[in-house]
């Protein structure tokens, strides 16, 4: 990828990435891309970001739902600051339910600098963040599988279920309010649609990992496989059955020769 070593990513191999809004040129937000985040997002047309906290990449919205579709991609004359051309999904960047991240302005009352808050608040970050919504996924691309702003662990034998009772509430949202709620509106035959998208990545990105088996293939069929389970997901939940229901037959099915089953569906 020689248009990456034309970035000079700092002592830590990261470079300050600044979205803005892709219509009002309004900044929305600044955050930390690694080599692989601006990769991925080069070939995305999503926005990934790098978390310094966590030490992982982040796909933004992935438990928001916000995510940032990528128009553009600039870099400075330094070479050392990225900016994004972006629409952002939900209308809100912020982790407070704003807008941008840029609320506050400074004023000059009577002489007297102060900072002020110039944005509403669109959305409570309680009902944005109150679990880790979901494994969510883009229009073009792949969930990162890391979380936003997860403040307690998720156990890895409850997260289908948490995610399923996410899904089921979003059917009733307003369909801007996250990405499961705008497919809802959409319709069955935009999930089923998503669902064969997914599949078709997931094979494309399966033979490239046996062709060139690195880390970043690798990651891509995990994150490939994530975004077909997921809208799998969204289908259950669009017929009202409990993702438990998979589970317990994938339960029944355990221990048991796969030709025995077949056969027994065949009978029946």
């Amino acid at each position: 990828m020689d248009w990456l070593n034309a970035v000079k990513f700092d002592e830590n191999g990261l470079i300050p990435a600044i979205a803005q809004d892709h219509v009002s040129g309004r900044i929305l937000m600044m955050a930390w891309m690694n080599r692989e985040a601006l990769s991925l997002t080069a070939t995305s047309k999503q926005a990934v970001y790098f978390s310094r906290s966590r030490n992982k990449l982040w796909h933004k919205g992935e438990s928001s739902g916000h995510f940032q579709q990528v128009h553009a991609i600039r870099l400075d004359c330094d070479a050392d600051v990225i900016v994004l051309s972006i629409t952002q999904i939900g209308e809100i960047a912020c982790h407070t339910g704003r807008e941008s991240c840029f609320y506050q302005l400074l004023t000059d009352q009577n002489g007297e600098l102060n900072w002020q808050i110039t944005d509403p608040v669109k959305k409570d970050p309680s009902d944005i963040y109150d679990v880790v919504q979901s494994l969510t996924v883009n229009e073009n691309t792949p969930s990162n599988l890391t979380f936003e702003n997860a403040n307690q662990p998720i156990l890895e034998e409850n997260i289908l279920e948490k995610l399923d009772k996410v899904l089921n509430e979003r059917k009733e949202a307003d369909e801007k309010s996250s990405y499961v709620a705008s497919l809802y509106h959409k319709g069955l035959n935009k999930i089923l649609e998503k669902i064969g998208e997914e599949a078709v990545e997931t094979i494309i990105a399966s033979k490239e990992l046996q062709a060139d088996p690195t880390d970043a293939h690798h990651h891509d069929v995990i994150y490939e496989i994530a975004d077909v389970w997921f809208h799998t997901m969204v289908t259950l939940a669009w017929f009202g059955i409990p993702v438990t229901a998979v589970t317990d037959e994938l339960a029944r099915r355990f221990g048991l020769s796969g030709i025995d089953e077949k056969n027994s569906r065949s009978q029946t």
